[in-house]
């Protein structure tokens, strides 16, 4: 199992990077996890839309889901359109960025699987495990299995004992961590520190951690530091063009 990061900033993306997007790859099959602001451009440095043979989306916040738009034009508009693509979300989760363009324009280029977050599901060699996991909206972290190898996901979530059973003994967890140590008074269930996700790593027993959607403008070496106080374990930070094999 290969994992590429297309992006991890939170929110918004910083100059040069790209929100919440990440590709997943297994014999030949390339399933991309969220979709968010400014990855599609990343996206097709490495792979064409007809290579991309799946998506997935944990939430539908825009900063994980606002380039499918494009994604799905650039199938769209073209003499030769590539036969549907699934994608799979959460119920209505992408009733928003769906409609962006006219009615019907891109109705034949996806088929969407809407699930219920707690599902199996079987998505090419995959097979995705998902949890609801505390968030504004509804937002399903994914467990995802290969060839006895797992790389778990959070989307966004707040600290959950959901988080820690979703990433049981995981090779590696890519978990949001927006703050470093403290997070405001008004976000404290719904979003993450980078300290909090290292304890809940710890606790998981992962082999290693990724920190992703960082609030734009955090320091990665100190966001890493506070989560290495709670996990012994390896902690990077993702960053677009970073790839990590699972073998």
């Amino acid at each position: 199992m290969r994992l590429t990061v297309l992006g991890g900033c939170g929110a918004w993306p910083e100059a040069g990077q790209a929100c919440s997007g990440y590709l997943v790859e297994h014999d030949g099959f390339t399933l991309l996890v969220d979709v968010g602001y400014a990855t599609v451009p990343r996206l097709l440095e490495r792979v064409s839309q007809d290579q991309v043979d799946a998506v997935f989306v944990s939430h539908g916040h825009p900063d994980h889901c606002a380039d499918l738009n494009p994604l799905l034009r650039s199938r769209a508009l073209r003499d030769d359109p590539p036969k549907p693509l699934p994608v799979y979300a959460l119920p209505g989760a992408l009733d928003a960025v769906l409609a962006l363009d006219r009615p019907g324009m891109l109705d034949a280029t996806y088929v969407l699987h809407e699930f219920t977050a707690g599902s199996r599901l079987d998505i090419g060699p995959f097979r995705a495990e998902t949890r609801l996991l505390p968030h504004w909206v509804p937002n399903a972290g994914v467990r995802l299995t290969v060839d006895g190898r797992v790389l778990a996901y959070t989307g966004d979530s707040g600290p959950s004992p959901e988080v820690v059973a979703l990433a049981r003994d995981a090779d590696l967890l890519l978990a949001e961590a927006t703050f470093v140590d403290e997070v405001p008074e008004d976000s404290r269930r719904d979003l993450s520190s980078a300290r909090q996700v290292g304890r809940q790593a710890e606790d998981a027993g992962v082999g290693q951690l990724l920190l992703t959607h960082l609030q734009p403008g955090t320091d990665p070496a100190t966001a890493r530091a506070a989560a290495s106080d709670g996990y012994q374990g390896k902690v990077g930070v993702a960053i677009s063009g970073m790839v990590i094999d699972l073998s």
